[in-house]
């Protein structure tokens, strides 16, 4: 006998389901445009009346990171929200932002005036039509000659092309501070790092949890007169250099210390090449130095190829196992 839900339990689940969508399909969407600036009072007020022209119906917030000119009093002028962090670094400052804002879209820009806000809709197209979790505006086929420093555009392209490797994508900007996203990848992705090398960080974990990122070509204008840069080309160049290494290797332990294992076989190999071939000519081995060597390059490349499974099969166990957390209802999205 096939027993059937009692229909007042029924009635019940369904009512609240058409509820549910009703109020989903009545509610207005939320989009917040989130601008981290240190001392930008020369474009600030510009960047934020652009983006109130673009979204009238969008909360404009900007995250003063200790700012010592005028950048809070003139967005507060352009109607701009002001939130201030005082731990110094963009990445805290992104911390901050996914951690103290709630909306449907979220819209960070820089706030040097560098990105079109009139090109913002071509951002969060594909997230509304739910084709993508975030969507990049890449620099680096429409920009001035003065639009990067020396070295910025070759750096930038190294890196990119390491993460591609890496994670098997084919990203054009990886650093570009213009993207839009989701708020199911806002509240799902941890930021840790505290500096500029955030954009990297952000891209990664994007990758790793297997979110969906889109790129759009916009324009990359040149800073105003007066304007410059905080970025410093070789220091922050090697802190994002080190931040993949670091995700490399918490999230991708298999290939960071396979590659490890495999440099060390290699030196196992040509060192012991000549012990071996001198033994199959003598039966006698007089290069011990170089035996020592080669015995212990193997033992160290079989234990960090051993160490790259272990902490694959742990990291593929977390993921299945948050993955049942947030379809229960117990992750926040």
């Amino acid at each position: 006998m096939t027993r059937s839900a009692p229909p007042s339990k029924t009635k019940s689940r369904s009512s609240v389901s058409s509820s549910t969508s009703a109020s989903a399909k009545s509610s207005p969407e939320r989009v917040v445009v989130m601008i981290p600036c240190y001392n930008e009072e020369l474009t600030v007020e510009k960047v934020v009346t652009d983006f109130r022209r673009a979204l009238p119906k969008a909360d404009i917030v900007v995250f003063d990171n200790n700012s010592t000119d005028q950048t809070a009093e003139l967005a507060r002028r352009a109607g701009a929200r002001v939130i201030f962090e005082k731990r110094p670094g963009k990445g805290f400052v992104v911390d901050a932002m996914f951690r103290r804002l709630e909306a449907d879209y979220y819209v960070m820009v820089d706030g040097d005036a560098t990105y079109s806000a009139k090109d913002v809709e071509k951002l969060l197209a594909p997230l509304r039509a739910e084709r993508a979790d975030m969507v990049v505006g890449t620099r680096l086929k429409q920009y001035k000659e003065k639009s990067f420093r020396p070295l910025h555009v070759l750096g930038n392209r190294s890196l990119t092309g390491l993460v591609n490797w890496i994670f098997q994508t084919r990203l054009g900007d990886m650093m570009s501070g213009y993207r839009a996203m989701t708020r199911d990848l806002v509240k799902s992705v941890p930021i840790l790092s505290g500096g500029f090398e955030v954009e990297t960080e952000l891209t990664i974990r994007t990758l790793e949890r297997r979110f969906v990122i889109h790129e759009v070509a916009l324009p990359y204008h040149e800073r105003p007169e007066g304007s410059f840069s905080k970025l410093r080309t070789f220091h922050d160049g090697f802190r994002v250099a080190f931040s993949i290494l670091r995700i490399t290797r918490t999230y991708k332990p298999f290939f960071f210390f396979g590659a490890i294992g495999l440099g060390f076989a290699g030196l196992g190999l040509g060192a012991g090449w000549l012990v071996v071939q001198e033994y199959l000519e003598t039966q006698f081995i007089t290069h011990v130095p170089l035996a020592i060597l080669a015995t212990g390059c193997m033992i160290l490349s079989f234990g960090s190829v051993g160490i790259g499974i272990i902490l694959n099969s742990i990291n593929q166990r977390i993921a299945e196992i948050t993955h049942l957390l947030r379809e229960d209802g117990h992750v926040r999205p």
